[in-house]
């Protein structure tokens, strides 16, 4: 009698793990299937624009050397704005008067201490894009960069 139930329990041992291998199998096969599904059907539309290198143009303004706050304290600054799209070219060309006037006065009217700082000056990049954006009328530049930022 004793032969008769250790024998069932030996046959339910193996057929607990033939159960979980086949409840692993089932698992990783419904995830490679939602993974395929996600890549092929959901994936959205603009997934393929974005594998394409995207060409940034860079719009240049002339050196500027300006007053700053203190007295006999000056900048000379040389910017590039990046345009969210390259159409927009030819409307920032138009602006460059009032781009330059904004720049000038706002960088006037900052003190050399909140400028030199690596803070400062991103905080500086992000004033004079949002200010740019605002000359311009529309969200045309995505980012500043300054290519020569020297003081005295």
């Amino acid at each position: 009698m004793a032969d008769e139930i250790k024998e069932p329990e030996k046959n339910e041992k193996k057929g607990g793990k033939g159960k979980l291998l086949v409840i692993a199998v089932v698992l990783v096969a419904a995830a490679a299937g939602g993974f395929f599904g996600y890549k092929k059907f959901l994936k959205s539309p603009h997934a393929k624009e974005e594998d394409k290198p995207v060409k940034t143009v860079l719009f240049a303004l002339d050196p500027l050397i300006l007053n700053l706050r203190e007295p006999n304290r000056f900048l000379k600054l040389s910017a590039q704005f990046e345009l969210s799209d390259p159409s927009y070219e030819p409307l920032v060309s138009s602006k460059v008067p009032q781009l330059r006037d904004m720049i000038i006065t706002f960088v006037s009217s900052k003190s050399v201490e909140s400028i030199l700082t690596p803070e400062g000056k991103i905080q500086l990049k992000d004033e004079i894009l949002l200010r740019a954006n605002q000359v311009i009328g529309k969200n045309v530049f995505s980012n500043v960069y300054f290519t020569e930022f020297v003081t005295q």
